[in-house]
């Protein structure tokens, strides 16, 4: 006997009146059983390709509200791509950084599970590692770096959805110290507007000292991790930064016969790389914020207290961006950040082939939505019938 969840009719096994139909859908097929006997079918359905899009925090904070008309109707066209398995929207790590600074935080976060239908991307330092794993590994054997979608979702996207969702829930950080960590970084980031304009620096300069700061920081994270061991603090095994992990990881591919030093002077010298560089969450950041530094020397947040506005999710904006991005078909940001991506400097869309939507081209979004749901077969119609009705 199975549990029944869309009863279709009279079972064709046992006979049974309306005790037949749809269990669940599994991946490929839907599994049809009788709540009376153990007759069972398994219905075929066809292959999918969906599109990604990244929803960035703000979308999800106006469409939860229903206060913008726009959201709500932007909201519901999203919702019938994902129920007719044409588009997933999964959530990430940084959503739920920035929606536990909510007060209203649980029903946030599940508003946006809702809407990404349980499709979750890697948390972000997952990907920041892999990345810089795979660019070390092409470096060493003279590869090329390809860049695929199921490197950054952790499951399968081209599957039909299951008629269940199974939520893991377990966010415990402070969210206090994280709203005050985050004013905190934004106007340590305009306090440096000052000393900016007075650079002489252009934005090649600007965007090699990006990478050079981030080179550092990993290679003394990982100093400071080691240190701390072989002076026998193993503590450090358990509490030290996600970052440190990253240079160990390089040194795990190199030959164990080499001494830990000669080991090191290799790792040390591909930061020094353009595989280094052109690793795409590094890349991205690096050419964010040389293109910021860049439109401040050029008059741009004159005004502090309207720079705290515009900026206040920046560094989020620059992570999600930078990490989650180039995996993604398109992406919905802010405006100010809009305007960044968007300069010749950056070049998102063109640099990762990614459809990058704002405010200001809303519509265009809108466009791209009708032109998935066209793109939709009478195969693929019918197959959402035996599924789903």
């Amino acid at each position: 006997m199975a549990l029944v969840s869309r009863i279709i009719g009279d079972c064709p096994g046992c006979g049974a009146k309306q005790a037949f139909g749809n269990v669940n859908v599994y991946s490929r097929y839907v599994y049809r059983g009788c709540g009376r006997c153990r007759y069972n079918e398994q219905v075929p359905l066809p292959e999918l390709k969906k599109k990604v899009l990244y929803l960035d925090q703000f979308f999800f904070s106006h469409a939860f509200r229903a206060n913008d008309q726009k959201f709500v109707d932007a909201a519901k066209h999203i919702s019938s791509l994902t129920a007719n398995q044409q588009l997933v929207v999964p959530f990430s790590s940084i959503h739920e950084d920035e929606t536990h600074m909510w007060e209203r935080y649980a029903e946030l976060m599940e508003f946006i599970k809702h809407t990404s239908r349980g499709y979750e991307f890697k948390p972000a330092y997952c990907i920041e590692g892999d990345q810089l794993q795979d660019a070390f590994h092409a470096w060493l054997h003279n590869e090329r770096v390809e860049l695929q979608k199921a490197d950054a979702i952790d499951d399968d996207i081209d599957v039909w959805d299951g008629y269940y969702r199974i939520d893991v829930g377990g966010y415990n950080r402070d969210r206090d110290l994280v709203r005050k960590g985050k004013t905190d970084a934004i106007e340590g980031l305009i306090d440096l507007f000052p000393h900016w304009r007075n650079s002489t620096n252009n934005f090649e300069q600007d965007k090699m000292l990006e990478h050079e700061a981030a080179a550092k920081g990993y290679i003394n994270s990982y100093v400071t991790y080691f240190m701390r061991l072989i002076s026998g603090d193993y503590s450090a095994l358990v509490d030290s930064p996600i970052m440190s992990q990253i240079v160990e990881g390089m040194l795990s591919q190199l030959p164990k016969e080499m001494e830990h030093k000669a080991r090191l002077q290799r790792v040390v010298e591909f930061f020094s790389t353009e595989q280094f560089r052109e690793a795409p969450v590094q890349d991205l950041k690096s050419r964010i914020f040389a293109t910021l530094k860049m439109l401040v020397v050029q008059g741009a947040y004159q005004n502090r207290d309207s720079a705290l506005k515009k900026l206040s999710g920046f560094y989020y904006d620059v992570d999600h961006i930078s990490t989650y991005a180039p995996y993604c078909d398109a992406i919905l940001i802010d405006a100010p950040m809009h305007e960044i991506v968007g300069r010749q400097q950056v070049n998102l869309g063109e640099r990762y082939g990614v459809k990058v939507f704002s405010r200001s081209n809303w519509e265009q979004m809108l466009t791209w939505f009708d032109e998935i749901e066209a793109e939709m077969t009478d195969e693929h119609r019918q197959a959402l019938a035996v599924a789903y009705t």
